[in-house]
């Protein structure tokens, strides 16, 4: 239950607003009365499962929470520390585990709001917690009387008689500390503890900037000519955004449900370029929203706190804790992926490039701009498929049915919409989740359609995880959310998904199992806290589902009509799945390269940033260099996420994926022992044994890129 803020993958940093203005704490008496009022943070939760009561919680009731949270996990931190009794496992390690219970109730609301229905109170209250919230982390990471009385307790930890978990729990906790300063000195001490709340605000501002520039950008069309090659449900999408902001005409934005359409389908090349050029340079321009110098700054920041813990760069530090363990295998991943799939990425390339000159003559080159659309075209010409032939048989509601019924028929788990459960916003809906034997498993909230308080993307999110009360043995189970930003019903349409919108479900559901089948004792152990490389693993399994027809056929139903896919579709589905897989496969490894690049650096930089980018993944690039697009400045998993010297774990995550899902295709894709096995060895164990044992408890052996290869049609 504790709460320890870190500068690397918080997700509260991830979210919060610009942390330029001085804290202002509230006084004495203002705490007391926002508590004497009601506030439901220090209140019981009076609801279905002890859910949220997000009908009652104000923007008012953060503040005084989260000061409350941190002066009672003060006090059990004193506590600990100033206790006469020898240090043992239950009186610190336990303890300390258990601390900061109310500190995480709140902001744990906080941060996922800031992220899926944020404002600008909101943010600005950001602006004012945050240094607070990461004082009070370095007071507890920095604290040397708590680390050593942890510290006895690791160097007897052989003579402890303790189980697995325990011993997971108490390397964490002991690493955790190291790694965060706790064996720094004198001025090195309160140098991490500058650079780190320098980081906070800096990462903070990073993704405030993206999702400004996001927001605020419109493509504002008056002239039915330049809506040429949209398909309806686009266009009219487009009209109804013009609508509800009191323009004529078509509204396109940088938001996927808006941008990638109309990259793949508007015939106005000038059109493709103006929209591309405005998501590609987002946070370049000279203005309030730049994030050139930020991004110098959080590199910098991170190589010289990898410089004071002992380490050569920002890679080593992080790897340390991931399952790849140094660079030197995250590149040999990211090189050998290059050399496997580069002659096809090639041959992939060609072939668009050529159908482009079949339409606009032999000089013609195809630019970024142009990639999906006559990608586009060429899979249509090849496979007579696109993705709007799919989206009448992917209505929203038939593909809960088909994700949801898919869990039911591997897991014998079932979900129940329960209208009782408060809401943040009138759009959630939220399901009791039952386990085979009928017991209540966890409770799940859907989040499907953009809005202006949402960020962009898809993820999993959690408003309570799963552990076992110590004293009662009751097992708390777990709150689990999943958040999208897919295509909305329109007046005369339900919302219909694109088939890449089916497979994000999938991967984001992947991620809801892990969280919804944990079944850890301590939390910090509990669900998706795991290594980074290995938390990809539940969700790119579901994936492989999205190409199955016996699944397909589970839920793929007209939305007018309500005829079943047809088989022929199915097949073009399945033979057009890897299409362009190979070109797919290098722009991932192009952005493994360009975070490993940042963060595998022994000397502060002050260069180009556009001009550094370009050099870092330039062997893995296709198309011609745009001079003026940036990934960098709008990179949000490596500079205001959790996957800084990372981002290789999707394509580590995918070798593991594709490898486990060949059991499934070996035994049968709905097997319940496969199924069970995976269940019980993965997906429950959490963070509570390396990665790699779970693995090979699950598969018999360790993972080998041959099954991705097989896969994808390289070999």
């Amino acid at each position: 239950m504790k709460y320890l803020l870190s500068f690397s993958s918080s997700i509260f940093l991830y979210f919060c607003g610009l942390l330029n203005n001085e804290y202002q704490p509230m006084n004495r008496t203002d705490m007391d009365s926002m508590i004497n009022v009601g506030n439901p943070f220090f209140e019981e939760y009076h609801t279905p499962h002890g859910t949220v009561p997000f009908d009652r919680i104000r923007t008012e009731h953060y503040e005084p929470a989260i000061l409350k949270g941190i002066e009672l996990q003060k006090a059990e931190i004193e506590a600990i520390t100033e206790s006469e009794e020898e240090p043992t496992f239950a009186n610190t390690v336990e303890a300390y585990e258990r601390s900061g219970s109310l500190l995480d109730r709140v902001t744990t609301v906080f941060s996922n709001m800031l992220s899926a229905e944020t404002n600008d109170e909101l943010q600005a209250l950001a602006q004012k917690v945050m240094p607070l919230l990461s004082e009070h982390s370095n007071n507890i990471t920095l604290n040397e009387k708590l680390f050593a009385r942890i510290k006895k307790v690791y160097d007897k930890r052989s003579t402890l008689g303790l189980t697995s978990e325990q011993n997971q729990l108490l390397e964490n906790i002991y690493d955790g500390f190291v790694r965060h300063g706790a064996n720094l000195e004198g001025r090195a001490r309160e140098e991490y503890r500058r650079l780190t709340t320098e980081l906070s605000t800096l990462t903070l501002s990073f993704g405030e900037n993206n999702l400004k520039e996001t927001n605020q950008y419109q493509l504002c069309l008056t002239d039915e000519e330049d809506l040429s090659g949209l398909p309806d449900i686009v266009v009219e999408t487009a009209a109804e955004t013009a609508r509800n902001e009191g323009k004529e005409g078509w509204i396109f934005t940088l938001h996927a449900p808006s941008y990638v359409p109309f990259m793949t389908y508007a015939d106005n090349r000038d059109l493709r370029r103006k929209l591309y050029m405005a998501y590609n340079t987002k946070c370049t321009h000279d203005n309030e929203y730049s994030n050139i110098e930020i991004v110098k700054k959080i590199v910098n920041a991170r190589l010289q706190i990898a410089h004071l813990l002992g380490y050569k760069d920002y890679a080593e530090y992080v790897l340390k804790k991931r399952m790849a363990e140094n660079s030197e295998r995250v590149y040999k991943l990211l090189d050998d992926l290059l050399e496997a799939y580069t002659p096809t990425a090639k041959k992939e390339y060609q072939e668009v490039q050529n159908l482009a000159r079949e339409e606009q003559g032999a000089d013609f080159e195809v630019m970024p701009w142009d990639w999906n659309y006559y990608s586009n075209k060429l899979k249509d010409r090849r496979f007579n498929l696109n993705e709007e032939m799919l989206r009448p048989y992917f209505e929203l509601e038939q593909v809960k049915k088909g994700v949801f019924g898919l869990a039911e028929r591997l897991y014998g788990i079932t979900f129940r919409k329960n209208a009782d459960i408060p809401v943040y916003h009138p759009e959630v809906e939220v399901y009791d989740v039952y386990d085979k034997d009928g017991s209540y498993l966890a409770v799940l909230y859907t989040d499907f359609h953009p809005r202006s308080g949402k960020r962009s993307g898809a993820w999993m999110t959690s408003f309570k995880e799963q552990w076992i009360d110590p004293e009662t043995g009751v097992n708390s189970r777990p709150h689990i959310s999943l958040v999208m930003n897919f295509t909305r019903p329109t007046g005369n349409k339900p919302a219909l998904l694109t088939f890449s919108e089916v497979e994000t479900f999938l991967h984001e559901f992947g991620h809801s199992l892990h969280g919804m089948f944990a079944n850890s004792t301590y939390q910090s152990l509990s669900g998706t806290n795991v290594y980074w490389d290995f938390v990809e693993l539940p969700s790119q399994i579901m994936e492989n589902f999205a190409i199955e027809k016996d699944f397909l056929y589970t839920f793929a139903h007209h939305y007018q009509t309500g005829e079943l896919i047809p088989g022929d579709l199915v097949q073009r589905i399945v033979d057009s799945s890897n299409f362009n897989a190979a070109y797919a496969c290098l722009r991932q490894v192009s952005f493994g390269l360009l975070d490993m690049a940042w963060y595998t650096r022994t000397e502060p930089f002050e260069g180009d940033v556009k001009a550094y980018e370009q050099e870092a993944w330039r062997r893995a690039q296709l198309l011609s260099v745009v001079e003026e697009a940036c990934m960098s400045t709008q990179f949000s998993h490596i500079f205001a996420g959790g996957y800084a010297a990372g981002y290789y774990s999707y394509k580590w995550a995918e070798v593991l994926d594709a490898d486990a899902f060949s059991v499934f295709k070996e035994k049968g894709i709905f097997n319940k022992e496969v199924a069970d096995s995976f269940r019980y060895n993965i997906l429950s164990k959490g963070g509570t044994e390396h990665p790699m044992t779970l693995y090979k408890r699950f598969r018999g052996q360790e993972p080998t890129i041959d099954a991705l290869l097989r896969r994808n049609g390289i070999r």
